[in-house]
């Protein structure tokens, strides 16, 4: 299933409601089981970003969507979101170059 990294930052109401966050990483957690994926790695951060987050999930479509309507009903943080490889499926990409 490919995987995704997700870094994300707490906006203003994020921060004004920072207790709840817990809360919300056990609602999205959920949700992501329900689209078929899953949240393999949640990391609270401090610098440049408040958390990482590592997910799979079954294609960018779905993964799109559980974001935006977690994003959308809550309010609460911006993410930058990265596709990941494992090392077999880097290598499998890097074997085709010439």
């Amino acid at each position: 299933m490919p995987q995704y990294v997700i870094l994300w930052n707490w906006n203003e109401q994020g921060i004004k409601n920072a207790k709840d966050s817990i809360n919300r990483l056990s609602s999205f957690k959920k949700e992501m089981e329900n689209a078929g994926g899953k949240l393999t790695t949640a990391l609270y951060t401090f610098g440049e970003y408040d958390g990482l987050l590592i997910v799979e999930a079954p294609n960018d479509e779905t993964l799109s969507r559980v974001l935006l309507a977690a994003r959308s009903s809550k309010g609460t943080f911006n993410t930058k979101t990265l596709k990941a490889f494992t090392e077999t499926e880097a290598a499998k990409i890097l074997e085709g170059l010439s």
